[in-house]
Parts: C-alpha cells; sequence; structure tokens
C-alpha cells in the first residue's frame, strides 16, 4: 500500500512537471518565433601570402642576425681572455728565463772561483801533510 501512494506521488509530480516543462516551451517557441536574427560576413579580407612570408622572413634574420652577434661577442670576448693569458704566461716566461740566466751566471762564477782555489787548496794540503810528516 506505501509503494502504490509512492508510485501515485510520483506520477502527480512528474505530471506536474511536464506541464510545466511543456507550458515554457510553449512560450519559449513563441517569443523565438518573434524574433529575427541577421548575420552580415565581412569576406573582403583576403590573406596577403607575400606579406605574411615577408614578415616571418625578415622575423627569421632579425634573429639569426641577433644570434650572430651574441656569437661573436661572446667569440670576441674569449679570445680577448686567452690573449690576455697568453700576455701573462710570456711575462712569466721571460722572467723565469731571465732568472734561469741570472742563475747560470752565478753558477759560472762559482765555478771560476771553485777553479781557482782548488790548486791552492791542494797545495796547501800538501803542505799542511808535508809539515806533518816532518813533525813526525
Amino acid at each position: 500500500v506505501e509503494l502504490e501512494t509512492k508510485l501515485s506521488d510520483l506520477t502527480e509530480e512528474f505530471n506536474l512537471l511536464q506541464a510545466v516543462h511543456n507550458a515554457e516551451m510553449t512560450e519559449l517557441v513563441g517569443t523565438l518565433k518573434d524574433t529575427s536574427v541577421v548575420v552580415e560576413m565581412d569576406n573582403s579580407r583576403s590573406l596577403n601570402m607575400d606579406e605574411i612570408v615577408s614578415d616571418v622572413k625578415a622575423h627569421y634574420e632579425e634573429i639569426a642576425a641577433q644570434s650572430r652577434e651574441e656569437t661573436e661577442r661572446w667569440y670576441r670576448t674569449k679570445i680577448d681572455l686567452m690573449t690576455i693569458q697568453a700576455n701573462q704566461y710570456g711575462d712569466d716566461l721571460h722572467s723565469t728565463k731571465v732568472e734561469i740566466a741570472e742563475m747560470n751566471r752565478l753558477i759560472g762564477r762559482l765555478q771560476h772561483e771553485i777553479d781557482v782555489i782548488k790548486p791552492q787548496v791542494r797545495k796547501r794540503g800538501l803542505l799542511s801533510v808535508s809539515v806533518l810528516n816532518l813533525r813526525i
């Protein structure tokens, strides 16, 4: 019994909603009949492919020029840095060569002094040995 009551209530509600829907649709169709729509299209605009291609080409060339300039700046900076380093290494090499030359002169002078003193030391050594031999 309870289910029959629910079914009856739902059927009445459905019929009521259907009637409201039908009334709203009738009213909407009536208002649409009085409405007119005018659509205008402007087809006078045509695509100018030559201009588009020209614009794209100009944009590409601008980007390529910027890229080329950036690359040249980077290489110039790199070359300048390498030149500075090469000059610094050249200066270091020159000062090292000067030091080596000075040390070679010092070695030569000391070698000469040793060569001059050696005979004198030998004579004194022999004299000392002779003096020692005489004393003994």
